[in-house]
Parts: structure tokens; C-alpha cells; sequence
């Protein structure tokens, strides 16, 4: 970090200049709490981009006594003293007294506003207000009042508070400044110069433009709002309340989605809150019904360019940098709005999405922030109120901790943080009326302060059972930067779900045709009860992907042969091509990963762009670009509608009308046939199975072959007076290749093309489905073999190994194993019909 010069007012009445390298050795002057009782008036003047700004400073010492009334507060009765002082250039009359410990952040008590920060390590605490200036609409130029907190009459336990009467109910910003202990050898990186964010702010005043680097001021600064209305939900506004079995996640990043010119929007509505308002339509016309939105909390897409590094080119688009926990992102307003609006355009969007019957889940990161590690320390608000409690530290040397890969790792089971989690998640449901939230690297999460993983991790069982967030989806990314890998293991008190890494790896793999993943297929389109049947944990707490926000887009996954951080793509060319027949090969082999996707028991999440084939151009980790690379193209999306959009849409419709592909219990003998006889071939890349539907009889053939060759598959007969009806065949070309109806099918074979042509044949018969299936897992199914198995309960013995080849070699078919992963083939599916 560039050394910078910081001008800074003593306590007293004079000022002087120090210069400090942020991370140095070279500490600016502590905060004396003896001149805290002097009252100084100065001008002084902060370097770009320190927290600071511009014009008269007021500061005000510790409070004295003037008038004295009794205030209660949590922590018992407490003697409130109060001061008056005025603001000659703002004709403000302000009062002060001690104010209360709770609750922290900013409130309205009786006449007048309770501010409350948390610092254990904390000496001295300022709270900064920037007051509105007269006719003047520059925040560079407004009034400062500095509040010098003394740790007798504003300090509650480790909370410092203040009150002061004669604010306005809004338009004011604020900050604290915080010191104490100097050594960072203890853990301590307290620096009295920057103003810091409260961090229970429920808005946050910056930038208004998002990316626009030439916007001044940089820093950010926390303000609020008591003056408008609670926002109006609407007399008929219900929340959707969907089943989790009936759950299609769209993972969709809420600026990209709209950003683009070819959204045919106003251009002060691109990017924002109500430009997503706008394209529900399209959400309801592909028929998922759960938005997953990557991060809305405030973070600076900037942060790349706080000093010169490889990076700074680039913009934090994707948002997993968090400034505050609280806080919607306040460049998504549309028009520049600010803080106020985003606010409102965030509750609006959730309100038309309900009212469209489509979910809200937020993509939260609460394992670190956004204030970078000890080698290049960035400032903003929980490094400087208490470093050693908001973050973990190495015991032998109190660095910092990286479990996140962002340099910092946040102490997310230390009684504070957990709380400040919880009351974060609180108020997203309550204030903004979230459905659920998908928890980033959650295995941070499970982590002591010390960095070892707990058995039974707090913070994620209160979440688990608190009341408040009893109606929310919780899902965790069971993973970390540190390798603590928990798919399947994540402590989960039968609630949480969790994105399902070996499902992804699985299904790439199969499709991609590597030998020996047949098994380990099957073992995952039928809801991975190897991993998840256990205690009372269902199908649905599989949340299966093929594609996220951080790996190649689906038609990169199929188009760009090289293998760039582990992922596992494949094709026959490299990149971008205007080939016919390979581009044909491509647009099938997204349909064969989408229909597994579709069929497969658990909860399906697919990535917004990949409905009309959007590629980013090979790029798996386009997190710095805010260009077409991460922006929907609307455009294209009208070049494939009738072709590429259609069919996705329409497997996805064809899920939410049959029930049994989104069962609540995990399948059993009764409930699927699979048609196989060479499970122990490992070079056998053809998987057929029928999943039955026991109350109408609409049972549901599918096929998938990876083979380099044509397989005739043999159809078991339909029940008598019904026949089969082809639905899906990925081999045809569109209308052909999905046909929700279903074409009759009355012969005894079908032809299942090669997987480098098409992967699945699904069929089917009957009557949709309305019931749920028993319990139990998929097990042996024909032949004379009666064991009840699952395939992971029959891997990794020897009995199992011998009890699974002594079937198959008896001609067995296998009701549920397990299998590897990335590899695929054309697909079929049949539906009986009457």
C-alpha cells in the first residue's frame, strides 16, 4: 500500500500532520482521553480516500453534566447527563447525553437518535456525523460533529453509546472513529484516523453509479432513514412458500441480468432492481421458481483499485466482498438513487417476484469481509472496531487466518459475530421478506475461532432452529479454501441442504464418457442417498448443479476442451467455431447435462444465461468483468427461442408436472426398475431405468447412452390398454428433440444415439402423478437377489463389493448404486399414455 498523508485534528486546539503508512510500524497519534474534554473547532482536510472529509470539524468532549433524568437500559438503570451545543453554520441546536447499550446501530428513542457500537478492545470511540449543509448538495462540504465517547458515562459492558436529540430523522451520515491497543504482535489493528462503518448500519452512503471510478467520495459512510412510510407490500401480497421439493433454483446475478443494452431498458434502469422487475416474465416463461441472486449485499466493485496490482483493471461484478451484513447494495438503484432507493427498488423487486410466485434466495458471504488481509490491510469498518474478535487469528503470530482466499476469515463462532449473523439474517426475512439464503464457503462456518473445525458449530445450529428463520431455505456450499470438504457431512440438524459438488462432478463426468461412472450416475439422479440419507434428511437437501457462477457457463463446458482449474469440460475443438455439425454436437450435449439435471431427484439449480447457450469465451472465473462476458444477452436469447430456449423451458415444465421426479423420500425397490445386467463392466456406458408412478400408472422410461456407438435399447412393455409416448429424444433436431405431449411408441427397441450425437431417451405413459412414494432407498430389483441396498451402503465393503458382483453375475438388476462422475450420452425419455 502507497504511503499517504493524513491531516487529523488533536483533541486539543491546535492540529498537526502525521504521515502513516497503512500496515506500518508508524501509528498515528492516539486518541488522548484526557483533552477528550476540550471542545476544538479546526479545519482540516483527509487524504482521498481515508475515511475522511472536507470543511469545519465540531468536536465535542465527553458529557458533562447539565441536566440529569433516569433512562433504563438493558444493562439496569443508567443516569443519562445531557449537553447543548449549536451549529452556527447549520442553525442546529443538538442535545447529548449518554444514551443506551441496545439496541446497536442507530435508533429512535424518545427525542431524539441512540447510536451503539461494540469494541471490547476498544479505548476510545468518536462517533462522526456529517450534518446536511446549507444549499449546498456536496458531501465533500458539509458540516462534521465529532462525539468523543467517555468510556464512564457511554460505555455499557463493551458497547460504547451515545444519544442525541435535534438530528434530522435522515440525510445525515455517520461514522466512528475507534483506538486502542497498538500491537499487532496482540491481534490489534486499531487506526484512530479512519472512519469506520458501523457495522449494524442498515444503509450505506457511497458512490451512486456502479463502476464508475472518477465518482467522488470513495469511502463510504453509514446513514439511515426514519422518515419515510414502511414500504406498502399491497393488500393481496402473499409469499410463495414453495414446497422444497417443488424447488427449480436460477442462479442469477442481479446487475448482469439486465445490464446489458440489448435488455431493451432505459439506461437508468440497466443493472438494477427494477430493470430484474422488468424480465420476470422471462423467469415465468422458463419456469423456475426460485430466484438464487449472487450477493445484493454493499460491497466496492472498486476494491480493485486501490493501489496498482495485476487486478485493477478490473470490477468486483459477481459481489463477494462484503462491506456490511445488513445493507442492500446501493448501486443497484436505479437512476443513481442511493442508499433510500436501493432500499425500496430491493423491496420492490422481491414484492413483484412473490407476487409472480417465484422465491427469493440471497447468496450471503459471511466468511469474510471485505477488508483484505495483513499484507495489503484495507479499512472500512470491522479491522479498526475489533480485529480480534470480528476475525480469526493465527495464536502463534495473530495474523490473520485465510479460510476464504480473500485474505481474512471472519470469527463466525465467537459469541458476537454469531450474533451480529443472526440478527443479518433476521432482518433480510423480516425487512425485506427473503425466502432463504445459500451460505458462500460455509464450512468457514463450522470453523472455531482457533480455525479447527467443530463437531457441532453454534452458529449453524441457531440458525438451524431459530424461529425467525424457521420458514427459510438454508443452504451452505459445504466447502472452504482451507479443504474442509463436508458434502454430505455438513452438520445440518435435518434442515440444511447443500449444493452437492459430486453431483456436478458426477454427471460431467459420466456424459463425458469416462468408463467405470455408470453406477455412481445412477447413484445421483437418484437423489445421492448415499451422501444424504441419514438422521431425517431428504432428496431435496441435495441441491443438485451442473453449472455455477464460478466455472465455465454450460456451453463453454461443452465447447472448450482445455481443463482450466479442475473443470471438467470437454469437445472435440476449442472455443468458438461456425462449424454446423459442431455446433449442433454442442447445443446437444447442453440438452443431455440438462435433462439428467431435470430428472434427477433432488433440487435442481441451473445459471441464468444458460437457457439460451451464453458463453463467456472460455473465461471459468469472470468475477472482474462488468462486460458481455457476465451480461445476459438478451439479443441471442431471441436468436434460440424456438430451439435452444424452448427445450429448456420445457424440461423444466415437464419436472414441475410429474411428481415423481421431485419425490420427498428417497426412492425404494418399488419405485424404479433399472434395465441393466453389466453394472460391473466398467466400460459400460449405457444407463436405462424406469421410475414408476404407483398412484396413476404414468410411469417414466429414460435412457442415456455415452457410448461412441448406436445402442438399440429394449422397452419393457407398457401396463395393458396404455403405450408408450416419446417425450424427449436430445438426438432430434427442435420442435422434435422435447414434444410435452408425447409421440406415440408402440414398437419394442429404440435407438438410442451415440453419445457424441445425444445422450437421453425419455419416455413415458398414464397419468401424471399426484401422490408420494414409501420410504426407503433404491435396492435390488429383479432376479432372486431380496437384499435391500443402497449403492454406498454396498461401497467400500468387501461384503458389499462381493454381494453386488454375486447379483449382477445372477442377472440382477440394481435398483440404486452409485457412480462417478462426468460423463454423458444421448438421452430418452417415454411417458405412458392411455
Amino acid at each position: 500500500m502507497d504511503s499517504v498523508g493524513i491531516n487529523r485534528a488533536s483533541l486539543g486546539s491546535g492540529a498537526t500532520a502525521v504521515s502513516a503508512r497503512r500496515g506500518s510500524a508508524l501509528r498515528p497519534d492516539r486518541l488522548s482521553v484526557e483533552a477528550a474534554n476540550r471542545v476544538a473547532t479546526s479545519s482540516f482536510r483527509y487524504a482521498p480516500g481515508r475515511g475522511g472529509c472536507s470543511g469545519k470539524v465540531h468536536r465535542f468532549g465527553s458529557v458533562r453534566s447539565i441536566t440529569a433524568r433516569a433512562q433504563s437500559v438493558n444493562a439496569g438503570r443508567n443516569i443519562a447527563e445531557e449537553r447543548e451545543c449549536t451549529m452556527p453554520d447549520t442553525e442546529m441546536s443538538l442535545k447529548y447525553s449518554s444514551g443506551k447499550a441496545f439496541p446497536l446501530g442507530v435508533s429512535q428513542v424518545e427525542g431524539g437518535l441512540n447510536f451503539a457500537i461494540f469494541s471490547q478492545h476498544a479505548s476510545a470511540v468518536i462517533l462522526c456525523l456529517k450534518l446536511p449543509g446549507r444549499g449546498t448538495q456536496d458531501e465533500e462540504d458539509v458540516d462534521v460533529v465529532e462525539f468523543v465517547l467517555d468510556h464512564q458515562r457511554n460505555k455499557t459492558g463493551d458497547i460504547w453509546h451515545v444519544s442525541v436529540e435535534g438530528l434530522p430523522a435522515s440525510g445525515v451520515l455517520y461514522g466512528y472513529r475507534v483506538d486502542g491497543p497498538q500491537g499487532w504482535d496482540q491481534g490489534h489493528r486499531f487506526d484512530s484516523s479512519t472512519i469506520l462503518l458501523d457495522p449494524y448500519a442498515k444503509l450505506v452512503s457511497g458512490r451512486k453509479y456502479f463502476g464508475v471510478a472518477e465518482e467522488k467520495p470513495s469511502q463510504p459512510f453509514v446513514t439511515y432513514d426514519f422518515d419515510s412510510s414502511p414500504f406498502d407490500w399491497g393488500n393481496n401480497y402473499q409469499i410463495p412458500n414453495v414446497p422444497e421439493t417443488d424447488l427449480v433454483i436460477y442462479e442469477m446475478n442481479v446487475r448482469a441480468f439486465t445490464a446489458d443494452e440489448s435488455s431493451g431498458l432505459d439506461s437508468d434502469v440497466c443493472g438494477s432492481y427494477l430493470g430484474a422487475i422488468d424480465k420476470i416474465p422471462h423467469l415465468l416463461e422458463l419456469g423456475v421458481n426460485a430466484v438464487e441472486l449472487l450477493p445484493v449485499f454493499e460491497f466496492d466493485e472498486l476494491e480493485f483499485k486501490r493501489y496498482p496490482n495485476p487486478r485493477d483493471h478490473m470490477v468486483n461484478t459477481w459481489g463477494y466482498s462484503t462491506i456490511n451484513f445488513f445493507v442492500p447494495m446501493s448501486r443497484y438503484a436505479s437512476a443513481g438513487g442511493g442508499p433510500v432507493a436501493a432500499s425500496k427498488e430491493l423491496k420492490q423487486m422481491v414484492k413483484e417476484l412473490h407476487n409472480a410466485g417465484i422465491e427469493v434466495i440471497l447468496d450471503v458471504v459471511y466468511n469474510h469481509t471485505n477488508e483484505a488481509d495483513d499484507a495489503n490491510p484495507y479499512m472500512t469498518s470491522f479491522r479498526g472496531i475489533d480485529n480480534k474478535v470480528y476475525y480469526m487469528l493465527d495464536l502463534n503470530n495473530s495474523q490473520l487466518l485465510n479460510f476464504s482466499g480473500c485474505g481474512n476469515t471472519l470469527n463466525c463462532n465467537h459469541p458476537i459475530v454469531m450474533e451480529l449473523i443472526l440478527d443479518s439474517l433476521r432482518h433480510w426475512v423480516v425487512e425485506y421478506h427473503i425466502d432463504g439464503f445459500r451460505f458462500d464457503l460455509a464450512s468457514v462456518l463450522c470453523r472455531g475461532p482457533d480455525g479447527c473445525p467443530l463437531d457441532a458449530p453454534p452458529l449453524i445450529k441457531e440458525i438451524a432452529k431459530d424461529a425467525v428463520l424457521s420458514r427459510c431455505k438454508i443452504i451452505a456450499e459445504p466447502w472452504d479454501c482451507g479443504g474442509l470438504y463436508l458434502v454430505g457431512r455438513f452438520p445440518n440438524w435435518d434442515r440444511w441442504a447443500e449444493w452437492n459438488g459430486q453431483y456436478r462432478d458426477d454427471i460431467r463426468r459420466f456424459i463425458k464418457g469416462e468408463p467405470g461412472m455408470k453406477g455412481v450416475f445412477a447413484t445421483r439422479v437418484s437423489g445421492s442417498a448415499d451422501l444424504y440419507k441419514v438422521n431425517k434428511r431428504k432428496p431435496h437437501h441435495s441441491v443438485n448443479f451442473v453449472i455455477a457462477h464460478d466455472g465455465f457457463t454450460l456451453y463453454d463446458l461443452v465447447s472448450y476442451n482445455s481443463k482450466v482449474t479442475g473443470n471438467l469440460c470437454f469437445c472435440f475443438v476449442t472455443g468458438e467455431t461456425n462449424d454446423l455439425n459442431v455446433l449442433s454436437l454442442f447445443s446437444r450435449q447442453t440438452k443431455n447435462f440438462h435433462v439428467a439435471l431435470m430428472i434427477s431427484q433432488g433440487t435442481p439449480m441451473m445459471l441464468m444465461g444458460d437457457e439460451y447457450g451464453h458463453t463467456r469465451y472460455g473465461n471459468n472465473n469472470s468475477y472482474g468483468h462488468d462486460t458481455c462476458i457476465n451480461h445476459f444477452q438478451w439479443g441471442q436469447l431471441e436468436e434460440r427461442r424456438d430451439g435452444h430456449f424452448r427445450f429448456f423451458s420445457e424440461m423444466i415444465k415437464f419436472r414441475q408436472s410429474n411428481p415423481v421426479l421431485r419425490r420427498d423420500r428417497f426412492l425404494n425397490k418399488n419405485d424404479v426398475t433399472w434395465h441393466e445386467d453389466c453394472w460391473e463392466n466398467q466400460e459400460s456406458k449405457f444407463l436405462a431405468f424406469t421410475v414408476h408412478d404407483h398412484n396413476y400408472g404414468g410411469d417414466i422410461y429414460l435412457a442415456f447412452n455415452a457410448h461412441d456407438y448406436f445402442v438399440d435399447a429394449v422397452i419393457p412393455p407398457p401396463p395393458h390398454h396404455k403405450c408408450w409416448n416419446r417425450v424427449v429424444d436430445t438426438n432430434l433436431e427442435s420442435p422434435h428433440d422435447i414434444v410435452p405431449e408425447g409421440v406415440p411408441f408402440r414398437g419394442s427397441r429404440y435407438r438410442i444415439a451415440l453419445g457424441s450425437d445425444a445422450l437421453h431417451l425419455l419416455i413415458r405413459y398414464g397419468l401424471r402423478r399426484q401422490g408420494l412414494p414409501t420410504d426407503g432407498d433404491v435396492g435390488w430389483y429383479g432376479g432372486k437377489a431380496s437384499t435391500c441396498a443402497t449403492a454406498g451402503e454396498l461401497q467400500g465393503s468387501q461384503a458389499g463389493t462381493n454381494q453386488f458382483s454375486n447379483a449382477t453375475k445372477r442377472g440382477a438388476s440394481v435398483d440404486k448404486i452409485t457412480w462417478p462422475m462426468d460423463r454423458a450420452g444421448p438421452a430418452v425419455a417415454l411417458n405412458q399414455g392411455m
